[in-house]
């Protein structure tokens, strides 16, 4: 997205040419019209008079024949040409719908991950940021619209009363109030709370009157209203609550993941079982590699961060300079990111997966066999049948909901292409610290742990026994504010019969 920034900036520019072309254009045509609208005032005030000069007689025929053609000339000149021509070359790099509707639903996944109500976001009140930026009336229908559109009338309520309450403090919006009103209305309809259906729709039939449904919703929602009011034995409505819609007004709908609402805590920092007799067995010491040869002069600094299942922190493990070539070198390279299919092996897309990454080998220079061979170092783990290096970029909303990096037995064919086993640990360098989100959390046993540039978090996916360690289920929270560089290195099973060898039961 940095590029689109200079894309854009460019087209500015080359817009700001465009209009000062037209515009001198415009007064070169403007010039000719003054010169000749005072000299035919002249000539048809006396016509045989001026004629009888022969040398308005001569420039006549020279206008007529030569001047007014160049006129012509210049009005159908089109300055607009070098914009369009660079429009062109960009466009082929400007997002589709489909980004612009993945940028949105990336707002609604920061608002509900962290608590946020749409005036935060349309206010641009939100920690650690640097530069303001506010969503108009426009904005936030054009969100609650893609909302609705998408049967999500949890969020559509939610932007659509922020477009409303706007219009009504007296911000301008191409967007009429009765569009809203119409929207909030149904969308309320949906969350079950008729009475403030039809309280909205009062408003939009008063406004509106001709409005093709506000009429028949209205009576719909009235003759629903009643027949509860029936079946619970009352004869009057109460009065329509009159506070605000807020992000508590309504439950958010329950979906597909389990540990929403302990994942989503953990992301805010909420709800971490660090207590302090854990504290106190966490330790950091110098890191030598079994007195490695290219440790012993530098030794990697680590840090416990969690006691069971055993997560540590490795200090300096890349430099500034590494993390510049990494980034450079994936650069080119970056796609969406992908998951493996349980089923097939096949790597796809992921809605759950939001991020882009790159695979980066040896080959491509010599910094990439530099930090396979220190990962190998510090972890003791053979890399000859590890993964090649995956850099990942996860922007604004950008995340990786919770999931396994192991395969589990019902899904055997997930590495089977691969040949090297299953997933025995994982070494997450962090490339960039993150002004607000992006913390990688652990679900079940409550574990938290941010991005620190130049830092690196590594565990074992698989207990001794090669059985697989459910507790490391994580989640990469969404980047709230900022850019989240990270690089994995998943070492799988094969070459590590010596290094670290199987336990006889299940949980070794």
């Amino acid at each position: 997205m940095t590029d689109l920034i200079f894309a854009e900036r460019e087209l500015v520019q080359s817009l700001k040419e465009y209009i000062e072309a037209e515009e001198l254009k415009l007064e070169a045509v403007k010039s000719w019209a003054n010169k000749l609208d005072m000299l035919t005032h002249a000539s048809t005030s006396d016509p045989e008079g001026f004629l009888a000069h022969p040398v308005n007689a001569y420039k006549l025929m020279k206008r007529l024949n030569t001047e007014w053609s160049e006129l012509e000339s210049l009005v159908l000149q089109d300055p607009s040409d070098g914009f369009i021509s660079n429009m062109s070359v960009h466009r082929q790099n400007f997002p589709d719908e489909e980004d612009e509707k993945g940028a949105a639903k990336a707002l609604m996944r920061l608002q509900d991950t962290y608590k946020l109500d749409s005036e935060s976001f349309s206010k641009g009140k939100l920690p650690g940021v640097r530069y303001n930026a506010q969503l108009t009336v426009d904005d936030c229908f054009d969100m609650g619209k893609l909302a609705y559109n998408e049967n999500d009338y949890y969020h559509s309520v939610l932007w659509m009363q922020q477009a409303l309450r706007q219009m009504d403090s007296g911000e301008d919006a191409k967007t009429p109030k009765a569009d809203i009103l119409d929207y909030l209305s149904y969308s309320v309809y949906q969350m079950g709370d008729l009475s403030r259906a039809i309280e909205l729709t009062r408003r939009l039939v008063a406004i509106d009157p001709s409005h093709q449904r506000a009429e028949g919703n209205l009576r719909y929602f009235e003759r629903l209203l009643s027949k509860e009011l029936r079946d619970l034995g009352r004869s009057q409505q109460e009065p329509a609550d009159e506070r605000p819609i807020q992000l508590d007004t309504y439950e958010r709908p329950k979906d597909y993941l389990p540990e929403r609402e302990v994942y989503e805590a953990l992301c805010r920092g909420e709800g971490v079982k660090m207590t302090s007799k854990r504290r106190s067995r966490l330790l950091c010491r110098y890191q030598d590699g079994n007195r490695n040869p290219r440790l012993l002069l530098k030794p990697m600094k680590e840090e416990d961060e969690w006691d069971s299942p055993h997560i540590v922190r490795f200090l300096e493990a890349l430099s500034d300079e590494e993390i510049k070539k990494i980034k450079e070198l994936a650069k080119p390279k970056l796609a969406r990111a992908t998951v493996r299919d349980p089923n097939t092996g096949v790597l796809t897309v992921a809605h759950y997966r939001v991020s882009k990454s790159a695979w980066l080998e040896e080959e491509d220079d010599p910094v990439i066999a530099r930090v396979n061979q220190r990962i190998e170092d510090v972890t003791g783990l053979s890399v000859n049948t590890a993964e090649l290096l995956q850099v990942a970029n996860y922007g604004v909303g950008g995340q990786y909901e919770p999931h396994y990096d192991f395969s589990r037995k019902d899904e055997p064919d997930a590495f089977k292409s691969l040949g090297t086993g299953n997933r025995v640990a994982t070494f997450l360098n962090y490339m960039s610290d993150v002004e607000a989100g992006g913390a990688t959390v652990f679900p079940d046993f409550g574990a938290a742990f941010w991005p620190r540039k130049g830092t690196a978090v590594f565990w074992y996916n698989l207990f001794k026994s090669g059985e697989g360690d459910y507790r490391t289920r994580h989640a990469a929270c969404p980047v709230l504010v900022g850019s989240k560089w990270v690089s994995n290195k998943w070492i799988h099973e094969r070459g590590q019969e010596f290094r670290r060898p199987c336990g006889l039961t299940e949980e070794d």
